[in-house]
């Protein structure tokens, strides 16, 4: 029976020379990651003078509403690109462009004048940029005289050449 007690010894010796399993270190918390920074791209304006571009695609189409007449532009079954509507309970003449872009200012251009209006978000559902003139400011007539077309330029928007069709100068008329 010695002996196997002998033999057992060494064995014994032996297994208490096997090192225990080693503890966990402690992982780090994985830092949450920001997400990446994505910047609008700025909209590309046409090549050449604002006469030489290319016509946006749509047609006009005349309406009338419990708050007076509207000129709509744009794409046939889709938002207006485009609004002139006359308002006549406030006397007043908005012209509206979708997109959101920030407060500032709409530049038209006509083959006569530009000018530059002041304009705010008036919607963003569907967004648009719109800009309020009296029935009898100058850039009305000139953007229905204007020969064939007329420019619309907003900060942050794809400047457009905008054919200019008889229902303009039927909203302006109707605001007089």
């Amino acid at each position: 029976m010695r002996l196997n007690h002998l033999i057992l010894l060494p064995l014994l010796a032996l297994a208490a020379c096997v090192p225990s399993k080693p503890e966990p270190v402690p992982q780090p918390k994985p830092q949450p990651v920001p997400p990446p920074v994505v910047v609008a791209p700025q909209p590309v304006r046409p090549a050449g003078d604002w006469i030489d571009w290319p016509i946006e695609p749509g047609t006009w189409v005349y309406r009338t509403d419990a708050r007076g007449s509207l000129a709509l532009f744009g794409p046939a079954g889709a938002n207006a690109t485009v609004t002139l509507r006359c308002d006549k309970t406030r006397a007043r003449v908005f012209l509206s462009v979708s997109g959101a872009a920030q407060a500032g200012s709409i530049l038209v251009r006509t083959s006569s004048t530009m000018k530059s209006l002041a304009a705010v978000q008036a919607s963003t559902e569907p967004p648009y940029v719109a800009a309020e003139l009296m029935p009898r400011d100058a850039i009305l007539d000139a953007i229905a005289y204007s020969r064939g077309r007329f420019a619309i330029e907003i900060q942050g928007l794809r400047p457009m050449a905008i054919p200019n069709w008889a229902e303009i100068g039927r909203v302006i008329e109707d605001c007089r």
